[in-house]
């Protein structure tokens, strides 16, 4: 039987089983800064709120490709080579999605007046099933 988004918020990680949701919606209504929405064993979705003037924080996933859709709002996007200058910048909005291959140094920040809510997908799945980080400093105390 698929489970659909009103039998799951975005602080249930539904995976691995057949689930069919709003994302978009979910992301929206996300008020973490990262949640596991969907972890399988080859993909994983995590639905992030990142606050006004917030950011990421510039990282890189050595063996993992994702895929970064913006849901609402407006920010930045930086590319780098682990330098302290980017190699390249590009305002992202609403609808916008971000191809980061492995091994790729990134970072988003939210340029906007509300909250930059975005869907995020590894592969393989980057982030402990089940993960709920409430703010930027719950993630980085966890070390993920």
């Amino acid at each position: 039987m698929l489970q659909n988004q009103c039998a799951a918020s975005a602080s249930t990680d539904s995976g691995p089983n057949p689930f069919v949701a709003n994302i978009a919606l979910a992301a929206r209504e996300n008020t973490a800064f990262r949640a596991a929405f969907w972890t399988g064993e080859h993909l994983q979705m995590t639905l992030m709120s990142i606050p006004v003037r917030g950011e990421i924080g510039f990282e890189m996933h050595a063996d993992v490709d994702q895929f970064i859709r913006i849901e609402q709002g407006r920010g930045i996007v930086i590319f780098g080579n682990g330098g302290a200058a980017p190699a390249a910048q590009q305002r992202i909005g609403r609808d916008d999605g971000v191809f980061i291959p492995a091994g790729t140094w990134h970072n988003i920040l939210n340029e906007g007046f509300r909250p930059l809510k975005l869907s995020s997908i590894y592969a393989p799945p980057n982030h402990p099933r089940g993960v709920l980080q409430q703010t930027k400093a719950d993630a980085e105390k966890s070390g993920y």
